[in-house]
């Protein structure tokens, strides 16, 4: 059950939002046991964001929150595999681009809890 949630002051066309999910789905791949058959992805482009007081170069904040958790190593792996895609597919460098991992056992689905 991992959800990846994005917002970057990058304007994401569809075309971007498509390659966007499709290489998170790769990614997610980073994390043992984690695959795109139960990712869910969301897609916030186009925001006002500011880093070290600048708001004019690409920069972007992403969640990843998964069912149960993951080892540091799996986490830094996910951290670069994440470096790359926002950087190619957005033009996202790695100096602008925060990362924040949440694990938990609380998660709902189908009108039950995990």
């Amino acid at each position: 059950m991992p959800f990846i949630s994005t917002k970057t002051n990058v304007n994401v066309p569809k075309d971007k939002e498509v390659q966007l999910k499709e290489r998170l789905g790769k990614a997610i791949e980073a994390i043992p046991g984690k695959s795109e058959s139960w990712l869910m992805v969301a897609i916030e482009g186009d925001i006002p964001m500011y880093f070290k007081g600048q708001g004019n170069e690409p920069t972007a904040f992403v969640e990843v929150k998964i069912f149960g958790d993951a080892s540091r190593e799996a986490y830094a792996n996910m951290t670069k595999e994440l470096s790359n895609v926002y950087a190619e597919v957005l033009g996202v460098q790695p100096d602008r681009l925060y990362v924040r991992y949440q694990g938990g056992t609380d998660w709902g689905w189908n009108g039950n809890n995990f």
